[in-house]
């Protein structure tokens, strides 16, 4: 409502004042971006460069964080036998190549290596040459003892 009563009454006082108001906005528009900031040019100009030098930082800071994401992702695609990714290579390639994991995350990577290494299934798939013919052969004769000695056994 308010919009509408804008334009009508705004068109209307336009048309009356014949554009007498128009001199004195183009007078403000002509002003530079330095003297509208109130600044002189040279620290005008100086701010502009000290806005792109922190852009620059943000953007190799952000860099550099999505290539260390894409190194961990790195990492747990080889963990577990996935195929590997090039946009993960890409952004690894973007920061300069070899990326340095932070600390935290660096640990958390210890971490989940030592829990595997402990769980027999983690032994188990990390043993390349292992004999599953001969391993299964083990575990029925030992499964056979186990039933002759409950057969003796006068509780049961």
């Amino acid at each position: 409502m308010a919009f509408m009563v804008k334009t009508v009454v705004g068109g209307q006082l336009k048309n009356l004042t014949g554009g007498l108001g128009k001199g004195e906005e183009k007078g403000e528009g002509e002003k530079s971006a330095a003297e509208a900031q109130g600044m002189t040019r040279e620290e005008y100009e100086e701010y502009q460069k000290q806005l792109l030098e922190e852009k620059m930082e943000r953007d190799a800071q952000f860099t550099q964080r999505k290539a260390e994401r894409a190194t961990l992702r790195g990492h747990f695609r080889e963990k577990y036998r996935l195929p590997k990714s090039e946009q993960d290579e890409a952004q690894i390639q973007l920061a300069g190549g070899e990326v340095e994991l932070p600390k935290e995350l660096a640990k958390m990577i210890e971490e989940d290596e030592d829990e595997e290494d402990h769980s027999v299934i983690g032994q188990l798939t990390s043993m390349q040459n292992l004999d599953l013919d001969s391993l299964k052969g083990k575990a029925q004769s030992t499964l056979e003892d186990i039933k002759q000695s409950a057969e003796k056994c006068a509780v049961m």
